[in-house]
């Protein structure tokens, strides 16, 4: 599986070392920055992991800001998009089980590495269990497909 990862800079710390993780669990990842602490504008990475993975262009995505929120917002502008924030691995198991969730965004400042690491290890072996699910699902695609 190829995985998109990017964050700002309250998130920079914690995506180099979920990147490491990832990469040890066996997965291909590719980084769309941002590449250092300085001050830089979180909608800017979360659109482009966000187009790219409604593209297809890697299965699922990963981004990380200060707290996870604003990578979360900007994220779901993106049609198909479905962006869960989680701090937590019940709510990671059911962003993916309930929810098809293809991109996990966490908070840099919220959660510590240790933790991190096992809510995207979580995120990443749950799959999507459909039924009920899929109804709701494609509830909200038809919303996106006839958005005012």
């Amino acid at each position: 599986m190829k995985l998109l990862i990017g964050s700002d800079h309250g998130g920079f710390e914690l995506k180099e070392d979920l990147k490491i993780f990832i990469q040890e669990l066996g997965y291909e990842v590719k980084d769309y920055g941002t590449y250092d602490i300085q001050s830089c504008d979180y909608p800017d990475v979360a659109f482009q992991v966000a187009e790219d993975v409604a593209k297809g262009e890697g299965e699922r995505g990963i981004l990380v800001c200060g707290t996870g929120i604003g990578m979360s917002i900007a994220a779901n502008k993106v049609k198909g998009i479905r962006a869960s924030l989680c701090h937590d691995t019940f709510s990671a198991r059911f962003a993916r089980e309930h929810n098809d969730a293809n991109i996990l965004t966490l908070g840099g400042r919220v959660v510590g590495k240790g933790l991190a690491r096992e809510i995207v290890r979580i995120w990443l072996e749950a799959n999507f269990t459909g039924e009920r699910h899929a109804r709701r699902l494609n509830k909200i695609e038809e919303y996106e497909k006839n958005e005012r």
